[in-house]
C-alpha cells in the first residue's frame, strides 16, 4: 500500500484534481462527512490510502513514515528543515511569503513582526542587518498591524484581496511558494518503482499542462 498524506484545504483540492488529470486513482469527494483518511483498494496502483491533515503536519507525517509520500507547500518545508526528500513542483496552490503592514510603515524600521514562519522571518530580517521581535500567531495574521500588535506581517498572499481589506500593502516579497511532492526517505527505498512512476506520470501531466499553455 502507498499511504498519501495532503494538506488540508485547497492544496489537497488542487492535488486530487492533478491526480485525476494525470490518471491516479484519487477519492471521489474529499468533503464526504468528516472523514480524514480514504482507501482505494486493489486499483492499477496497487492500494492506496489518503490521509487529509493540517499543512503544517505533512513533513511529520511522511518523515516518521506514517505516510509514504506528501503534498505541501514549500513555506511550510523552508520553516521545518524535515528529513524528507523534495520529488517534484506540482505548481499548484501557487503565492508568495511577503513582509507587508500599513503603508504609513513602509519607511520605517521594522520593529515587531507577527507570523507563522518564526524561523523564516527571523532569517531574512537578519540578512536585512535586523533583528525584530517575533510575535507568532497560527491564524488571522492581517489583524496584527491594524490593531496595533505589530508593524509588520510575515506571511503568504496569493491575490492581495485580504491585505488590500485591512488597508496593507506589500513592502517586499520574498519568496514564491507552491506545492511540493516530498516522499519518505526509507519508503524512497523501499517503494522506489512505485515512487518514482507517480512522480513520473505527474511530472509528465505538468509538462503537457505547460505545453498546452504555450
Amino acid at each position: 500500500m502507498l499511504t498519501i498524506a495532503l494538506a488540508k484545504g485547497r492544496t489537497a483540492d488542487a492535488s486530487i484534481a492533478l491526480w485525476r488529470d494525470a490518471g491516479i486513482p484519487a477519492p471521489a469527494d474529499l468533503d464526504e462527512g468528516r472523514a480524514l483518511m480514504f482507501e482505494l483498494k486493489s486499483t492499477a496502483w496497487g492500494d492506496l490510502r489518503y490521509l487529509l491533515v493540517k499543512p503544517v503536519d505533512v513533513p511529520t507525517y511522511v518523515q516518521f513514515g506514517v505516510a509514504d509520500v506528501g503534498v505541501v507547500g514549500k513555506d511550510v518545508l523552508m520553516e521545518q528543515e524535515r528529513e524528507v526528500y523534495e520529488l517534484l513542483d506540482l505548481g499548484t496552490a501557487q503565492c508568495k511569503l511577503c513582509v507587508a503592514g500599513h503603508p504609513s510603515e513602509q519607511d520605517s524600521p521594522a520593529r515587531k513582526v507577527a507570523t507563522k514562519y518564526p524561523r523564516l522571518t527571523d532569517a531574512y530580517f537578519r540578512s536585512q542587518g535586523r533583528a525584530v521581535e517575533i510575535v507568532p500567531l497560527s491564524g488571522s495574521i492581517e489583524l496584527a498591524p491594524v490593531i496595533g500588535l505589530t508593524d509588520r506581517i510575515f506571511d503568504l498572499v496569493q491575490t492581495g484581496t485580504t491585505l488590500k481589506a485591512h488597508g496593507l500593502v506589500v513592502f517586499d516579497e520574498v519568496a514564491e511558494v507552491s506545492a511540493r511532492l516530498i516522499a519518505n526517505k526509507s519508503s524512497y527505498r523501499t517503494k522506489r518503482a512505485l515512487v518514482d512512476r507517480l512522480t513520473k506520470v505527474l511530472g509528465e501531466r505538468l509538462a503537457r499542462s505547460e505545453g498546452e499553455l504555450v
